[in-house]
């Protein structure tokens, strides 16, 4: 008498769901593969330093960068379909190991792209405050002032020689706005004072209308009555420079 035995194979096809915890699994034994953990060189090991626990949380901080990016570049080699899974365990073994270290990378790269939009935002801004190609004021002017840009040089046949420099101007009203147009120097005073305001001192005074418009120096923080303020250095050169005469543009 024969008896049939029947072989029940123990190999059964993989399950999608088992297949992910596989690759995720993968993907944290790829971090760890990458160097995580390992210890660091001594610089001399005939006598070897005991690191702080400041040194230990830095080097298992950076180990766990390090490896992280080393085992996410071969996430290409994972099939696509499984690829989320493999790069979240890269992931969460990082985290575990180096709790906040990826965190911390992304807000640093953020406040660097921050600062550096930043700083370009100033240097163009610096770039539009130097440049005096291409405005209104005519070669013929000596001294141009731009109202909207808070600025004013000097120049000769077109060309600025001195500035541009920081300004501020009338303050907004019938009275105290600065006019606009073609002016002369009229006159200069080194010392002026306005008794129109309390006897204030207006030094290095160079008046272009007879309305009592002129430069002076005062604090370019403050808009003025319809003087053009410069600092004090600026002023100077001003005074020593325009003549009655000069033609100032002010636009």
């Amino acid at each position: 008498m024969h008896t049939t035995i029947k072989y029940r194979g123990r190999h059964r096809a993989a399950s999608t769901s088992r297949t992910r915890r596989h690759l995720a699994v993968a993907g944290v034994s790829a971090a760890a593969l990458a160097g995580l953990g390992a210890p660091a060189a001594m610089a001399d090991e005939s006598q070897p330093q005991i690191p702080s626990e400041a040194e230990i949380q830095q080097m298992v901080h950076d180990g766990a960068l390090d490896a992280h990016d080393a085992a996410l570049l071969r996430s290409g080699e994972v099939p696509e379909q499984y690829r989320d899974q493999f790069e979240q365990g890269v992931t969460d073994l990082t985290n575990a190991v180096a709790p906040g270290a990826l965190q911390q990378r992304a807000d640093e790269k953020a406040a660097a792209e921050q600062a550096a939009a930043e700083a370009a935002a100033a240097q163009a801004a610096q770039d539009a405050f130097s440049n005096t190609t291409d405005t209104p004021c005519p070669a013929s002017a000596k001294a141009c002032v731009d109202l909207d840009g808070q600025r004013t040089w000097l120049q000769s046949d077109g060309k600025a020689y001195y500035g541009p420099v920081a300004i501020s101007s009338g303050r907004p009203g019938p009275d105290t706005e600065t006019p606009r147009g073609s002016f002369v120097v009229t006159y200069k005073v080194k010392d002026e004072i306005s008794h129109e305001f309390n006897d204030a001192p207006m030094p290095n005074s160079v008046y272009f209308t007879w309305s009592g418009h002129a430069f002076h120096a005062d604090d370019t923080n403050v808009p003025s009555a319809g003087c053009i303020h410069l600092a004090y250095g600026d002023s100077e050169e001003f005074f020593d420079q325009l003549q009655p005469g000069d033609e100032v543009f002010i636009y």
